[in-house]
């Protein structure tokens, strides 16, 4: 068995099942992939539950995402779950997407079947995950988001936005993109009644404008949704005057653990806690979509304890 397989490895189900008791019917793709810790919270999940097959991490390049999937079906997966930088590019594979899927703009989870449909559990994954580990609810929080041009933090700012967070500032390098959020957040109606407007309740602007230390300083919570912090030797999110002492600190990464941006935001005192929790929580509820009725969150959670 290999630790990563590639979109030639579903060629047949010999070639991807070889040397392996039990066949492979769930995926994590992404590119690079080799850190997913996926594998090991859902495979501790299927073994405890009984269900004959394994979980592996699939390295699909950007380009490769519908060739997967169509081998994938093929081979007759049960599931994937979907990770950068594919959580957009995947839409177009997929024949349907759920309520939360099509709201969100972006999918984290497949499920096959005569239709594959696409759903996203990254945003209920994160309102678990911050009440978890910060005893608060996210819709009682004036959140900023950091990086909201990819899947997951658009995901982050649309849940944000559906639940009624009083105040979000939308933060990314490319202004236009944060700004075209910002529109799309505002056309969802009663569902953003409390987001009244650019400039009132919804914020647009990049890391490097000068107000955003001070709009960070009115924020609860702060999220990092870019891939700054995956390598030591990358720059902070946002400038170091923005974390403060009385911030909620959620760095989406979880490996490494402690990332540039949670030390710093540590050292000035603020309160810290990394992806590990959104990822077990989106897992879990990911689980229960390809096995409803299932409880698989004590098993996984266990799972991510003891890594494969």
């Amino acid at each position: 068995m290999k630790d990563v397989y590639q979109v030639s490895d579903l060629s047949s189900r010999s070639t991807l099942d070889q040397g392996a008791d039990k066949p492979a019917r769930l995926a994590v793709i992404g590119c690079p992939v080799a850190h997913s810790a996926s594998p090991a919270m859902h495979q501790a999940a299927l073994d405890a539950l009984g269900v004959d097959a394994r979980y592996i991490r699939l390295e699909v390049a950007p380009g490769q995402v519908a060739e997967a999937v169509s081998r994938m079906r093929d081979l007759q997966f049960i599931g994937c779950n979907v990770t950068v930088p594919h959580k957009l590019e995947v839409i177009d594979c997929c024949d349907d997407l759920s309520e939360d899927a099509r709201a969100l703009g972006a999918v984290n989870t497949l499920i096959f079947g005569d239709l594959l449909l696409g759903h996203n559990t990254d945003a209920p994954g994160l309102v678990r995950a911050i009440h978890e580990d910060f005893g608060i609810d996210l819709a009682d929080l004036k959140v900023m988001i950091v990086g909201v041009g990819g899947g997951a933090g658009r995901a982050v700012a649309t849940q944000c936005a559906r639940i009624g967070c009083a105040q979000l500032w939308l933060v990314n390098r490319t202004l236009e993109k944060a700004e075209d959020l910002a529109k799309q957040l505002l056309a969802f109606g009663d569902q953003t009644q409390r987001l009244e407007g650019p400039g009132e309740k919804l914020y647009a602007m990049t890391p490097d404008d000068p107000a955003v230390v001070d709009a960070a300083g009115h924020a609860d919570l702060i999220i990092n949704a870019t891939s700054l912090g995956l390598r030591p030797t990358d720059p902070l999110p946002l400038a170091r005057g923005c974390v403060q002492p009385h911030h909620l600190v959620y760095d989406m990464i979880y490996n490494p653990a402690s990332t540039p941006f949670l030390k710093h935001a540590r050292s000035v005192g603020a309160r810290t806690a990394n992806g590990l929790s959104m990822l077990l929580h989106q897992g879990s509820l990911a689980y229960e979509c390809w096995f409803p009725g299932t409880d698989p969150l004590d098993h996984m959670r266990q799972g991510l304890l003891t890594p494969l």
